[in-house]
């Protein structure tokens, strides 16, 4: 799946008013935080990280960023490449 393709078929779900881009980043924060959970259990409790939870989580994590983008108006495809761009200047040596 192409990253502008998720985020057109991710905003179908948005329950947008005014408040949407508070909405997002909030929930952006809280999913995040769900991430974090699973990897302080594994860390410090020895839990497995299960993988299907993982995905959940991370899923979440990347339809709250698709929707901040979407909110300014941001190809998610252009943060993917923007984003890969950093690195290549980051870490020459790897790319």
């Amino acid at each position: 799946m192409e990253f502008n393709d998720y985020q057109e078929l991710a905003n179908r779900s948005l329950n947008g008013d005014e408040q949407v881009l508070t909405k997002c980043a909030l929930g952006l924060a809280s999913e995040t935080g769900e991430v974090l959970n699973l990897i302080q259990k594994y860390t410090f409790e020895h839990s497995e990280v299960s993988r299907k939870e993982l995905v959940k989580e991370m899923g979440d994590v990347m339809w709250y960023l698709s929707q901040i983008a979407q909110w300014a108006n941001i190809p998610f495809e252009e943060v993917a490449k923007s984003n890969v761009e950093l690195l290549k200047n980051r870490y020459p040596e790897r790319y």
